[in-house]
């Protein structure tokens, strides 16, 4: 008598180790968005509800460590003395007259010695820095105070701190994916998904300190028409031929930017920009 061959069990065991990954999964993804959605707070300066992932104390603590480092990749602090005085009493009249001011944010200003990157940018906590490069094409000094009011928007609004967030919001959404696919390429499209996302985040960022710092401007006695000029800089500078500046890697397009300038400086004053602000 001949018998049959027994029956193979393998896909049932399959089916169970897919389902495991499932609720493993399930488990990550939702850790992620509770850690996420509980961290929500409001900002007093924007008046916005925000969902961060450091403390105050954290993004200075942050910032603070983190500056040398982004000193150094600069090519040091530029020597001239009285140029980073200029900076210092631009910045920190900025600070003064305006909400900033009242952050507890500890801010200080840098002038890099870098020639070649046209750049500024701000670590979480107040370290403000802006390159030589950028700083000897500027033409006035509301110029100056265009770009560093911009640069303390980014502060004030805690963008790094909810970038941040955002990330580790992403990173673990794509982890989950990661646990429940047996394939790669779903989770190299789930990473690519969420870089995307956070990449229009940090434009809106941008366009969000542009308002932020025509309303410092003004508050500090600056013509905020004067960062429009900024941009007609950044984009003259883009032209030339030469090494395209740094804003373009992250920020959005000049054009698109003095538009969004020109409906803050209305909306900031909608009778006409008064007489006797410094250019």
């Amino acid at each position: 008598m001949r018998f049959g061959r027994r029956p193979v069990y393998g896909r049932p065991r399959a089916r169970r180790g897919g389902g495991l990954r499932l609720i493993i999964a399930l488990v990550l993804a939702g850790f992620s968005l509770i850690s996420y959605f509980g961290s929500r707070e409001l900002n007093p300066v924007t008046g916005e509800q925000q969902y961060l992932s450091l403390t105050a104390r954290q993004e200075i603590a942050l910032g603070l460590q983190a500056a040398p480092s982004m000193i150094d990749q600069h090519g040091g602090l530029h020597p001239d003395a009285r140029s980073q005085a200029l900076v210092d009493q631009v910045g920190q009249k900025l600070v003064d007259s305006s909400a900033a001011r009242d952050t507890g944010w500890q801010f200080d200003f840098h002038l890099l010695a870098d020639p070649n990157t046209v750049n500024a940018f701000a670590l979480p906590g107040g370290q403000c820095f802006i390159t030589q490069a950028l700083f000897s094409q500027l033409e006035t000094v509301g110029q100056l105070a265009g770009v560093l009011g911009h640069e303390i928007g980014h502060v004030v609004a805690r963008h790094g701190a909810q970038r941040m967030a955002k990330n580790k919001l992403t990173q673990g959404l794509t982890g989950a994916v990661a646990v429940a696919s047996e394939s790669a390429s779903q989770a190299q499209i789930a990473v690519m998904v969420a870089n995307m996302v956070n990449m229009k985040y940090g434009r809106e960022d941008e366009l969000e300190s542009d308002q932020l710092g025509v309303r410092f401007m003004s508050k500090a006695g600056y013509d905020p028409r004067s960062m429009v000029g900024v941009m007609e800089i950044l984009k003259a500078a883009a032209g030339g031929g030469s090494r395209q500046p740094e804003f373009f890697s992250t920020h959005p397009d000049p054009d698109n930017r003095m538009d969004r300038i020109r409906d803050a400086i209305a909306e900031q004053f909608p009778s006409g920009v008064p007489d006797g602000l410094e250019p």
